[in-house]
């Protein structure tokens, strides 16, 4: 007992997380933690924001650009054939095993094997009003923080992050700032398990974990100016990406292409040159001037877990736009209504895909022009 007690008493100690002769009280003074328990009813209002954008709104524009709600045919009811799928990806010497136990023709098994895999696959519709959702978050998020914050002096020096700390009051703009994003990515951690399905989905749900923990520690310890330039750094070009699905949903090609193109300058910029030398680096180095405890090492974990991520998907992002850019060379501007590029299948603060598939299918075309 009086070991869980000491342990107790050196985790919940200020030394352990605050600087020298900083208290909890003295930090209380400029930090309300109520806005834990506000960003719940944010998040039930932004999840019927959500239902209400994409079920009236955004299928009404998006049938208007002529996206249809493609039904999908159900494959016919068969235990066995259910139980391989499920279990296992067929080979064709499985293929051959179940078609002859089955009486079947190994044609027929695989065309019931497409069919329901097309059943997992969620319609053109429902991606383009999930899109259209995030897009107008982002939008907003990002314009209501870049208005904010335009006056603010640390968006133009970030020292002004670290002068005086912790003693920074917290204004009403800036809470509500911070309890709407608290808010949107508590929301998205839930509606991800719900949501269209993507290839990258555990590495969009850690960085939901490693968000939803940067914005709750940079909270409870009073680093409110360095987390809303964070903030606003990664909000810009998730607008960009979700306009480029939009429009590769309605086959607008020309003008996804150009908000890809937009869309990957600004990821580059922002996460891959200003996040790391401006962010991490004034964060590290300043941060270890003030304290070098338990916080101080969490939070540049954190940081640099993202910047990670980052880098992943960057690296999926210039494989896509060099593949991209390469057949677009050798083919010109062929590009038929069925055509799909990786962008359909990126997903929120990121980028996923298989480049390979989209220069074969590209390739395919060619040849058979």
């Amino acid at each position: 007992m009086n070991t869980l007690m000491n342990i107790s008493s050196v985790i919940y100690s200020p030394n352990t997380w605050l600087p020298v002769d900083v208290t909890w009280d003295h930090l209380n003074k400029y930090i309300d933690n109520t806005i834990f328990i506000y960003s719940l009813p944010i998040a039930v209002i932004l999840m019927i924001m959500k239902y209400f954008l994409e079920r009236c709104c955004f299928v009404y524009f998006g049938k208007c650009l002529g996206i249809n709600d493609t039904k999908v045919k159900m494959v016919p009811p068969n235990e066995i054939l259910e139980k391989a799928y499920i279990n296992q990806k067929l080979q064709e010497k499985q293929i051959l095993s179940l078609a002859k136990q089955l009486d079947l023709s190994e044609r027929q098994i695989k065309k019931w094997i497409r069919i329901r895999c097309s059943q997992n696959k969620s319609s053109k519709l429902r991606k383009f009003c999930e899109s259209g959702w995030r897009c107008f978050y982002y939008t907003c998020s990002f314009s209501y923080g870049l208005i904010i914050l335009w006056n603010k002096p640390w968006l133009w020096d970030i020292n002004h992050c670290y002068y005086n700390y912790p003693n920074h009051v917290v204004t009403n703009d800036i809470w509500w700032y911070y309890a709407i994003s608290i808010g949107f990515y508590l929301l998205s951690s839930i509606s991800q398990f719900f949501d269209v399905k993507t290839k990258d989905f555990w590495q969009i749900f850690i960085h939901h974990m490693i968000t939803n923990l940067l914005l709750y520690i940079s909270w409870l310890m009073n680093w409110i100016r360095i987390g809303s330039l964070i903030l606003l750094l990664h909000d810009s070009s998730e607008i960009f990406l979700e306009m480029a699905k939009m429009t590769n949903y309605a086959n607008y090609q020309r003008t996804c292409d150009l908000l890809f193109i937009i869309f990957t300058i600004i990821w580059i910029v922002t996460r891959i040159c200003i996040f790391p030398f401006w962010i991490i680096h004034s964060a590290i180095t300043e941060v270890s001037k003030l304290m070098i405890n338990l916080s101080f090492y969490i939070f540049s974990t954190l940081l640099s877990l993202l910047f990670v991520l980052h880098v992943i998907w960057t690296c999926v992002i210039i494989r896509i736009a060099y593949n991209a850019f390469y057949v677009g060379q050798v083919e010109g501007d062929i590009r038929s209504e069925s055509d799909e590029s990786d962008i359909e299948n990126f997903d929120n603060y990121t980028i996923r895909n298989d480049a390979t598939s989209y220069t074969e299918k590209r390739s395919h075309r060619k040849q058979t022009h």
